[in-house]
């Protein structure tokens, strides 16, 4: 196994000794790893090498790491983003999960943030159900080509919204609790990390519009999509 055998990581983090621990765990699970420690070249670095995934600090000069997500957004580059933050405020948390895909907050373990990019390239590579078309009333959810229309009209989700939302259409009238959420659409499962669930759910019905009704809180257990 080489060491792009897994793809290109881009990590941008300002302090060095978390760039070379990172760098260091991601290169022996078989990933290549480019680093930059200021916003600016991070952002030019994600144009130029289109990595398969970023690992973003917040927190960085010349240019924020959300900044950087929203960038790429504005652009059509939805390539998952996992940010790492030493802010333990709600506010800066579900600003990152508005834009990204997952994030971590310092001092954060190392396995766990390969674990979680591990796991956002397997949604990100697709469902095992290739071009399976899921309808629930006006909502349409095409997985061979990663499309969510409602009434016709396309939606913009993020990779991570679009599992989401999948995952729920998959079982019809299936009530998921976030910690079976948690562990069927992010690959792990923390009690800390519902309010993840949460921030997403919200994101997908906003988006949802009209539809938003489809996708149900069940109250002291967690959510279903249903009629």
């Amino acid at each position: 196994m080489t060491e792009l055998s897994k793809g290109l990581i881009l990590l941008v983090e300002d302090e060095r000794p978390i760039a070379d621990l990172v760098r260091l765990y991601l290169s022996r699970d078989g990933f290549g790893v480019h680093v930059e420690h200021d916003g600016t070249s991070g952002l030019a670095a994600a144009r130029r090498l289109r990595p398969v995934a970023c690992v973003l600090d917040i927190a960085l000069p010349g240019m924020e790491g959300t900044e950087i997500c929203r960038r790429l957004r504005a652009e059509g580059d939805w390539t998952p983003v996992v940010f790492l933050t030493a802010r333990d405020d709600e506010v800066d948390r579900i600003l990152g999960l508005e834009l990204g895909d997952d994030y971590l907050t310092k001092p954060f373990s190392p396995r766990e943030l390969v674990a979680r990019v591990r796991a956002l390239l397997r949604r990100a590579a697709g469902p095992p159900d290739g071009g399976r078309v899921r309808t629930l009333g006006p909502l349409q959810l095409d997985s061979g080509r990663h499309l969510v229309t409602v009434d016709g009209a396309p939606l913009t989700l993020t990779p991570t919204e679009f599992d989401l939302l999948a995952h729920l259409l998959g079982r019809p009238g299936r009530v998921f609790t976030r910690e079976e959420l948690l562990a069927g659409v992010w690959g792990y499962a923390s009690p800390a990390g519902t309010r993840t669930v949460d921030v997403h759910v919200a994101q997908v019905r906003a988006k949802l519009g009209p539809a938003a009704h489809l996708i149900r809180t069940v109250r002291g257990v967690g959510y279903t999509a249903d009629a």
